[in-house]
């Protein structure tokens, strides 16, 4: 089966039938015959079956990942941890990220689905990619990882825009202050729209959406989960999803 052909039917599947769930039920009877042997230790305990909530396809011989979400946190976090902003603005990143960050700077979340919660270093604020709630050239540090791919698909309830990506990196620009920072993560690889999950880009492309700002480094997860910081832009040639994270800045007026 031709990879173009394979990726159609993880595409086409996935969303209605996971088949790690189906596969695991051929671990149903490993899971009957611990329930069995728990049964006979605990002398002490109730165990009853209606109690039970099997986990099937957790026994692996390592932990897993995901390899983008793992990696562009701790590459933001270490730049944060450098570079010392009084304050950072995240818009629409993972908010498990969120949640570690905001113990190291006072974090400013924005998404078009607010964040509902109540944490000391997290100010959480309603606005949409297309029209940041901030002032031009505001902002001294601002990140948006795994964000821009998905702006103008629809799929979180914000509006069918084909061109979506390019303006909500343009957005982004817009807020960004002399001497500020953006950083930026999205899928690289060959250039295409998997609608309506994400886009996948070029790098130069994100670089051609910031025109305004200077990139100053480019790090890179490749299609085996690998990670390799300070890359070059062509190293993503040739790749289908990987992830590359890009630190932009503004030059000083």
């Amino acid at each position: 089966m031709s990879t173009r052909l394979r990726g159609l039917a993880r595409s086409w599947l996935l969303p209605f039938i996971d088949p790690r769930q189906l596969a695991s039920v051929f671990y149903l009877p490993r899971f009957l015959l611990d329930l069995r042997r728990y049964r006979k230790l605990a002398t002490t305990q109730t165990v009853r079956l209606a109690d039970a909530y099997p986990c099937l396809s957790d026994r692996t011989p390592r932990t897993p990942f995901d390899p983008h979400y793992f990696f562009q946190g701790a590459w933001l976090s270490r730049r944060l941890a450098e570079i010392r902003p009084e304050r950072h603005v995240d818009v629409g990143s993972s908010v498990m990220m969120i949640s570690v960050l905001s113990a190291q700077v006072p974090v400013t979340f924005v998404d078009y689905r607010p964040l509902s919660v109540a944490l000391p270093g997290i100010t959480s604020v309603g606005g949409d990619l297309g029209k940041l709630p901030f002032s031009d050239r505001s902002l001294d540090s601002v990140s948006s990882l795994h964000v821009i791919e998905h702006v103008g698909l629809g799929r979180y309830g914000d509006r069918i825009r084909a061109d979506g990506s390019r303006l909500a990196a343009r957005e982004l620009e817009r807020v960004i202050k002399p001497k500020g920072r953006l950083f930026v993560s999205v899928p690289v690889g060959r250039e295409r729209v998997c609608f309506n999950a994400h886009r996948v880009f070029a790098p130069h492309t994100i670089v051609t959406y910031l025109e305004e700002l200077r990139l100053e480094r480019f790090s890179l997860v490749d299609d085996e989960g690998r990670f390799s910081e300070g890359a070059s832009l062509d190293a993503a040639s040739g790749l289908d999803y990987g992830c590359g994270m890009f630190e932009f800045s503004r030059a000083d007026d």
